[in-house]
């Protein structure tokens, strides 16, 4: 029986800038899933709000993680910069990202976590900085 690896990944925009509109966010969805697949593992859940990406996958034993994450960062930029940016400021991931392992029994609430950003951001400004929409950008 093969091992299964779950893993919850995020990463921001450059300085959590709001960069991630509808059109965006559309893109991204497709090609993330996308990317995930050509790279070996499987987008479970998905869910992209204006400054950050959050991503439930489940991912092959002794998988290299660092590639994947700077194929789905890199290439969605690129790809988003050439294809789908008609405003001034272009798409750009911040540094890092985040990665934590989930159980099998923790899928369906991590899921449903993942699922739940629109609300889970919703009329939370940051400091200093406007706060953006709350509903999905999709």
């Amino acid at each position: 029986m093969p091992v299964r690896i779950y893993a919850h990944l995020t990463w921001t925009t450059f300085a959590r800038l709001p960069l991630i509109d509808a059109s965006i966010a559309a893109f991204l969805e497709k090609f993330l899933g996308a990317e995930c697949e050509r790279q070996g593992t499987r987008m479970l859940a998905v869910e992209i709000v204006r400054d950050h990406v959050h991503l439930l996958i489940e991912l092959p034993a002794a998988y290299n993680v660092p590639r994947l994450v700077q194929g789905l960062k890199g290439a969605s930029a690129r790809i988003a910069n050439r294809d789908h940016i008609a405003r001034h400021e272009s798409l750009r991931w911040a540094q890092g990202y985040d990665l934590r392992s989930v159980g099998q029994r923790q899928l369906t609430t991590v899921e449903a976590y993942v699922r739940n950003q629109p609300a889970h951001h919703k009329g939370r400004g940051r400091e200093g900085r406007e706060s953006a929409p709350a509903e999905p950008v999709r």
